[in-house]
């Protein structure tokens, strides 16, 4: 059974920056995507980004293009959400999701078999 924890969330003033992370456990994840959505209040969940774990291929939602980074870590089975220039619409819970294959372009939320319980990112304006 696929298990994913989230951490690294809080509150921070627009224009700094958060790193979260997700501990990926359960299987192996070599053939697997990992990725993040987020949802805030009243809205539906969105995708943020993507990893490719085997290849490393990444895809990004164009709100957030050049501000946030997904990266790996295979020996700790863990993948990271690196958010600079945070803004206050950037506002939301933030979920770890794993696909169970590779995914090519954006992915859609019915990609996704696994997801983490959520951690909340607050900015401040």
């Amino acid at each position: 059974q696929v298990q994913l924890v989230e951490s690294g969330g809080g509150l921070v003033q627009a224009g700094g920056s958060l790193r979260l992370s997700c501990a990926a456990s359960g299987r192996s994840f070599s053939r697997s995507a990992l990725g993040w959505f987020r949802q805030a209040p009243g809205q539906e969940r969105e995708f943020v980004t993507v990893i490719n774990w085997g290849g490393g291929s990444t895809y990004y939602a164009d709100s957030v293009k050049g501000r946030f980074t997904i990266s790996r870590d295979n020996a700790k089975n863990t993948v990271f959400l690196q958010m600079n220039n945070l803004k206050p619409e950037d506002t939301a819970v933030y979920y770890c999701a794993a696909a169970p294959h590779w995914l090519v372009g954006p992915p859609a939320l019915s990609d996704f078999e696994s997801w983490g319980q959520g951690t909340q990112v607050t900015v401040s304006s």
